[in-house]
């Protein structure tokens, strides 16, 4: 018997280094989601409003447009604001920096980087219903 609600849970990775992009998409497939990939800040929102994805994964530093802007813009719009955001930096001058701004702009949860492909699991299955 097929359940026919079930439908794998999508996950938008927005990051402006490609092989980030290429490992977080082959990791989180393997572990049974959708996922597409933007390289830029710029067109999140939109793509976010179109798409509906489940959880967003959101690099801090990008070349067009930080990613707490990003996050900031989604939170402040009502079709997107439940969309659950997880930050993610590899620049940072502290967690307790990285987690302070996660908080003001809106971020459901952050990870800095490098982080184990486990961790990253335990916080998406956290935050997807």
């Amino acid at each position: 018997m097929t359940d026919t609600n079930f439908r794998l849970k999508k996950i938008m990775v927005v990051d402006d280094e490609g092989d980030l992009l290429s490992l977080a998409r082959t990791r989180l497939e393997k572990s049974g989601y959708k996922v597409m990939t933007l390289e830029d800040g710029a067109c999140v929102q939109e793509v976010a409003k179109s798409e509906r994805p489940d959880l967003i994964l959101l690099d801090v530093m990008m070349t067009d447009k930080s990613g707490w802007d990003v996050c900031r813009e989604l939170k402040a719009d009502e079709s997107t604001r439940g969309i659950p955001v997880i930050v993610c930096t590899a620049y940072y001058p502290g967690e307790e920096y990285v987690k302070r701004s996660s908080g003001e702009a809106g971020a459901d949860d952050y990870i800095l980087k490098p982080f184990e492909a486990q961790a990253l699991l335990a916080k998406i299955k956290l935050l997807i219903k």
